[in-house]
């Protein structure tokens, strides 16, 4: 499958319940283009509902052939409560026309939000890059995207995804690390954000030349996927990267 376009997607979940938060999910893919490239915010389906983590994580394996129905003919990416031998885990997943094809545990639990306190936390060796035919993605969780020594995990992938859950006080670095983080990767940056009340919404979808389309009104964000400006910055600045 080639990517034909970048999709990111904003809503509000926090105080919804899980099957309003699927059909808002279901709903937005249903709108996009075959072969294209959807991120949805981090936990969208439950948020951080940590009193009916039981009840997340079997809505979670409740759904998720109806989640996999939605990535036909389309790449589909969101992070789900999810639970293994009695633990608690933010797992990433990437579904590609109906198959799971990539998942890992969050890795960097955020200590303001108190995550490890009810998540256990992954591995940053489960950090790698995955080949679609030809185009290569690598992920990065919300808080994930501070640590530098991850950027380099991510080295030589054409698109980053970072679904997120990121509050409205530190917007601003938000959008400052996805801009450098695309820059120095010289790779598109696909940021999904809850725009839930407290949340700083500010999804977007990065360029290798840190050009940036954003829209904090709207639910569906999308640009076209064009591999050859990353082989144009790439030649435009030649640091190493293949």
């Amino acid at each position: 499958m080639m990517i034909s376009d970048l999709v990111s997607l904003q809503f509000d979940y926090a105080t919804r319940s899980f099957e309003e938060n699927f059909e808002t999910l279901s709903s937005l893919v249903k709108k996009t283009k075959k072969n294209s490239l959807i991120l949805a915010p981090e936990l969208c389906l439950s948020g951080y509902n940590y009193e009916h983590l039981e009840e997340s994580a079997r809505f979670s394996e409740k759904i998720l052939p109806k989640i996999q129905e939605l990535s036909r003919e389309r790449i589909l990416s969101l992070t789900l409560t999810q639970k293994r031998d009695g633990e608690f885990f933010n797992n990433a997943i990437i579904f590609h026309n109906q198959k799971k094809i990539y998942s890992r545990a969050k890795a960097k639990l955020f200590d303001l939000g108190n995550e490890q306190k009810y998540f256990k936390s992954g591995k940053t060796k489960d950090i790698n890059i995955i080949d679609i035919s030809g185009t290569k993605l690598a992920l990065l969780v919300c808080f994930e995207i501070r640590f530098i020594d991850l950027w380099e995990k991510t080295k030589g992938a054409d698109i980053i995804l970072v679904p997120s859950f990121w509050g409205k006080p530190r917007k601003s670095h938000l959008r400052a690390l996805g801009v450098a983080l695309a820059v120095a990767n010289q790779c598109f940056v696909v940021i999904s954000n809850s725009s839930d009340e407290d949340m700083a919404s500010g999804s977007s979808i990065i360029t290798p030349f840190g050009d940036i389309c954003e829209d904090d009104t709207s639910r569906l964000i999308s640009n076209n996927f064009d591999k050859n400006i990353i082989k144009k910055m790439r030649r435009y600045i030649n640091i190493g990267i293949k």
